[in-house]
């Protein structure tokens, strides 16, 4: 494989505001002081949006839609005056469409999954995470902390009716509902559904205890159709659980991150993929005295395994799951290119090799932790967040 092009490589990073989407031939990223297009088949930057003023992106959502993409921004730090204004961004032009005000608190701890966009709305949690009797949660109560609007427009749309004595901490945005992770009391974390047209409420679902007293909900809403929660999970070396449900929050399977099959790195984002009713995650097990890294594929609605994959070329680095083919990208140790990863393509729905090269390339860039993977058309491109390296690398089957 070849180098098509490159980003120029990022310094002075921060571990906030950190994104990436490809958009038809536009790839996005975004990080604290900027967001940023690129042609995917040339590299050549199309546009950047930068937030006014001393403004930070402090906070983007998951997914765009329709082209959208909805962040956060404001100041940070001390002095700061925390994520004040929540922004829709054109990713096709770099044109900020509309703003809001949302009430900031005066920590910025966590606004992971506090903005979202999809189903035609942009949907905000209002009020950034503080201390309230030994727990964090946000600093806005009920009914007043979840708002949606019109994604293109900006127009108010509803506020949720979330039940009295429960927060919002996570939102998601999907076609048929909106959904959000809920602290009831002190403890206990549930999973809510509220109609995309009104904002009543649709149906919740017990998550389980918060994990440890003083600290923030470690929920990852992964996808809204299907609806998978990830519990837990978030650190190196925590075990978590993937959690699917259906209509009317039915829960359905339970995947563990460590089990049978191994253990799946929760912690890293880029090894773990939802498509098509099925989860596919890259896992480590130990045979005898040695480890054998695999990709393996779950059944959501049973929480069963369907097949397993094992990699000859070592420990996966990054995977997407699209168009009935899971690519893989793996450490390639002991074999033709030492040194170099090998570029895995797997049927989605059996797991037999479509494709296998030893590339030539450093992919990860001696980083060793991509934060994702992306294919546009015949080329591979590989995310990165942090501070020296390339946010993308474009790499072409030659």
């Amino acid at each position: 494989m070849r180098v098509v092009w490159e980003a120029p490589v990022d310094d002075n990073a921060r571990d906030y505001g950190n994104g990436a989407w490809l958009v038809g031939d536009t790839l996005v990223r975004s990080r604290y002081d900027a967001v940023t297009a690129f042609d995917a088949a040339s590299g050549d930057r199309r546009w950047e949006y930068a937030p006014p003023g001393q403004d930070h992106v402090c906070a983007v959502g998951r997914r765009e839609a329709g082209s959208v993409l909805l962040l956060a921004r404001g100041g940070r730090g001390p002095g700061g005056h925390g994520c004040a204004t929540v922004a829709a961004l054109d990713l096709t032009t770099g044109r900020e469409l509309w703003h809001v005000r949302r009430v900031p608190a005066d920590l910025t701890e966590s606004l992971t999954d506090m903005v979202a966009a999809g189903g035609g709305l942009a949907v905000l949690r209002d009020g950034d995470d503080r201390w309230v009797l030994e727990t964090v949660r946000p600093a806005v109560q009920g009914s007043e902390a979840l708002r949606a609007f019109d994604l293109v427009t900006g127009a108010p749309r509803w506020k949720a009716a979330v039940t009295a004595g429960c927060v919002p901490e996570r939102v998601a945005a999907g076609e048929r509902q909106v959904l959000a992770v809920l602290t009831c009391g002190r403890t206990e974390l549930r999973l809510a559904a509220f109609d995309k047209a009104d904002g009543k409420a649709l149906w919740s679902a017990p998550l389980g205890g918060r994990p440890t007293p003083g600290t923030d909900a470690e929920v990852t809403l992964l996808s809204t159709d299907p609806v998978v929660a990830q519990v837990g999970g978030t650190a190196e070396g925590v075990p978590g659980a993937y959690l699917a449900f259906g209509e009317n929050g039915t829960p359905l399977g339970r995947i563990e991150s460590t089990g049978g099959h191994g253990a799946i790195p929760s912690h890293r984002p880029g090894l773990v993929a939802v498509a098509d009713g099925r989860l596919y995650a890259a896992a480590e097990a130990k045979r005898g005295k040695e480890y054998v890294n695999r990709v393996v594929a779950f059944d959501l609605a049973k929480g069963t395994e369907v097949w397993r994959h094992d990699l000859e070329s070592g420990r996966g680095l990054a995977l997407e799951a699209a168009g009935g083919r899971v690519t893989v990208l793996a450490r390639s140790l002991g074999r033709r290119h030492d040194g170099s990863e090998e570029l895995l393509v797997l049927d989605a729905a059996t797991g037999k090799e479509r494709e296998a090269r030893d590339t030539g390339a450093d992919f990860d860039h001696k980083t060793r932790e991509l934060a994702g993977l992306l294919t546009h058309e015949d080329a591979v491109v590989a995310v990165r967040w942090g501070w020296g390296v390339r946010p993308f690398s474009a790499y072409a089957r030659g």
